[in-house]
């Protein structure tokens, strides 16, 4: 870690390492700013537009009676990408999949991406009616034995305050990190402080922005780094969470966040290490933005195509096949019993209803499975899928 690139109050934060680092020293996060945060031009008109983008999905949200999941895919993307981001990487295709089965051949990582998808799921009612006394210390620790039981090589015990040094950057030679996070012995302290920043314990909830709150919370927590592997998931986790805790629609920013990690980097960068938090909030702005037109551009893409296959075929009026197309973009890998509970009927109507849709080419039958049979809509996928930022690509018919 350079010192010439903390500022002069961050180096007086510097502490020395524990041997065998003690030839190193670790940032001690100086508690998170309350006062407000002056915004350059252009960083103001991204949190304006990022402001009228929450307002649009709040709307579209009120009008589909669901404050919390504008679908279930959603989330599941999130897990995807947040879960890449630390190196953790599946697919949406076998996330669903392990959704499904419960298959016990899974991989170690779609077990960690479920997981993380399971625990988004659980919290985001809960953070609508507890608000901002959500965030505990329980409530972290927890989550991140949710993301981080399922993975076998971890070293310590999930959910534990790290006890040992840490360094981001640089492989394994401490001596090229970027920046050295919090030594092990102020890790309670400077956790303690990011917890009673996310409950608006001081006066931030008057003299910031929800926007700019996400931006320091985010940053002060992957500064104190109170894991030895997982915070960046749970650091995205608690942002959605943030924006339920005030009854705002929950944005899942990781996609975003996976298709510009280099600007998300510098951003963290600059507010932990010189304590400009300008580019932070400048990042979760554009982020917010970008989701909201991803958000409406999927969506707009799964009607129309939902459209197009109403007309492969000749559905009866109100039968079990009409209603699975407008499930199908929410589970796009399902299985027959699966689709017999989400439509309340019997298994032999949903497994007609299955053969009618296979038959018009909405969705694939397996070809290697006896149990548990997976059926998919490819088409749905490949909307769903695309990279972030793409055009989607409709078929013709």
């Amino acid at each position: 870690m350079r010192r010439e690139e903390l500022s002069p109050t961050v180096r007086k934060q510097l502490r020395r390492l524990p041997a065998p680092y003690d030839a190193h020293y670790g940032v001690l996060p100086l508690p998170p700013p309350e006062e407000s945060v002056a915004l350059p031009p252009e960083i103001l008109q991204q949190h304006a537009r990022a402001v009228e983008a929450m307002a649009r999905i709040d709307t579209l949200a009120a009008e589909l009676k669901d404050p919390y999941l504008i679908s279930r895919i959603l989330t599941r993307q999130e897990a995807v990408s947040s879960s890449a981001i630390d190196g953790t990487n599946s697919t949406l295709d076998e996330l669903l999949a392990v959704e499904e089965t419960a298959d016990g051949a899974a991989s170690e990582a779609a077990i960690q991406v479920r997981d993380y998808a399971t625990a988004l799921d659980g919290l985001l009612p809960r953070a609508g009616a507890e608000h901002h006394a959500l965030f505990t210390e329980d409530l972290v620790t927890s989550l991140h034995r949710a993301v981080m039981a399922g993975d076998k090589a971890y070293a310590d015990e999930p959910g534990a305050l790290r006890r040992n040094v840490v360094w981001i950057g640089g492989g394994r030679d401490i001596a090229y990190s970027i920046y050295d996070p919090t030594p092990p012995d102020g890790i309670a302290a400077a956790f303690a402080e990011s917890i009673g920043y996310l409950r608006c314990e001081g006066i931030q909830a008057m003299t910031q922005s929800l926007i700019t709150r996400m931006a320091i919370g985010h940053a002060h927590f992957e500064a104190v780094h109170p894991f030895r592997d997982g915070n960046g998931r749970v650091g995205r986790l608690l942002l959605p969470l943030m924006m339920a805790a005030e009854n705002r629609t929950p944005l899942y920013l990781a996609p975003y966040i996976a298709a510009h990690k280099p600007p998300y980097m510098a951003a963290l960068k600059a507010a932990q290490q010189q304590l400009d938090s300008a580019e932070a909030v400048g990042f979760i702005a554009r982020a917010i933005t970008g989701t909201v037109d991803e958000v409406l551009t999927t969506r707009a893409a799964l009607q129309a195509l939902a459209g197009l296959w109403r007309t492969r075929r000749k559905f009866r009026a109100g039968s079990a096949a009409v209603h699975a197309i407008d499930l199908l973009p929410h589970y796009p890998v399902l299985t027959i019993p699966r689709l017999a509970a989400l439509l309340k009927v019997s298994f032999n109507a949903a497994g007609r209803a299955v053969d009618q849709l296979v038959e018009a080419g909405i969705l694939a039958a397996p070809t290697d499975q006896r149990y548990n049979r997976l059926f998919t809509a490819r088409e749905a996928l490949s909307v769903i899928n695309r990279p972030f930022g793409e055009t989607p690509v409709l078929p013709e018919r």
